[in-house]
């Protein structure tokens, strides 16, 4: 099969099969894919508050009804038990373990939480021929915990997670106009250049992903990223919260072309 034309509905068929466990980025091309957060509904407001208040690193696509499996918009078919090719259990705000399916674990006191994502934006990147190292490089985006705080809701508080994607300046500034258009998906960049400036000491060391290479006539761009909740759940502690692992997207039934505006 190939993964960068196939079907959302495809995809998701050979995960839950379990015949695919890879990272997400670059498949379903055209087609939204989204970050997972799964909690129990007595935090479901407050999260839902602390998307609100962060959008360009939490950008809120969609909410299942309290035990429901599927979305509404995103998913009417898809099975948020299943369609995730790896998935992070955490418990009071502790990593557990990584599951290929989580129908054991998942009760029908549970919310769950789509959240826009970057590699949505990678395909109008590499259309307007800017480079993509982690998909050139086939590894996974390499994603940084900054000390930009985020806005807290309730026990939701902590700083947002980045994602970073090397190019030129000149590229840079183009990506910068592409990614104006999706705001749904984290939108501009949050920061160019230095890493330092917002507490990422060594970029060969990312706390989540892969690293890549930056080439000397590159600088750093960072973007907002849906692993924020991660990091941020290790602060609020929630007994039990179910996430994608990084890079192991929600591939959704949307289109890419319904989120540039």
């Amino acid at each position: 099969m190939n993964l960068q034309n196939a079907l959302p509905n495809e995809i998701r068929a050979q995960i839950r099969s379990g015949a695919l466990q890879v990272p997400t980025s670059g498949m379903a091309k055209g087609y939204v894919q989204a970050n997972v957060v799964i909690l129990p509904s007595k935090y479901a407001y407050d999260f839902l508050k602390f998307c609100f208040r962060n959008p360009k690193t939490c950008p809120l696509l969609d909410v299942s009804e309290v035990g429901s499996p599927s979305f509404m918009k995103y998913g009417k078919e898809a099975d948020i038990r299943t369609d995730v090719g790896l998935y992070r259990l955490y418990k009071d705000g502790k990593f557990v373990e990584e599951y290929q399916d989580i129908t054991d674990l998942y009760t029908d006191d549970m919310v769950s939480f789509l959240i826009g994502c970057s590699f949505t934006f990678e395909h109008a990147l590499l259309e307007a021929g800017i480079p993509v190292r982690h998909i050139e490089e086939n590894h996974n985006v390499p994603m940084y915990i900054t000390n930009i705080p985020a806005t807290p809701s309730g026990t939701f508080q902590g700083n947002i997670t980045v994602s970073m994607r090397p190019m030129t300046m000149a590229e840079a500034i183009k990506a910068t106009e592409i990614t104006t258009q999706f705001k749904e998906v984290h939108g501009t960049p949050i920061h160019i250049g230095n890493p330092s400036e917002i507490g990422i000491q060594n970029l060969a060391t990312p706390d989540f992903g892969d690293s890549v290479n930056i080439k000397p006539n590159e600088v750093p761009v960072f973007w907002g990223c849906g692993v924020t909740p991660q990091s941020v759940a290790l602060d609020a502690k929630p007994e039990i919260m179910i996430t994608h692992a990084p890079g192991h997207m929600f591939i959704t039934d949307v289109k890419d072309s319904e989120m540039s505006h």
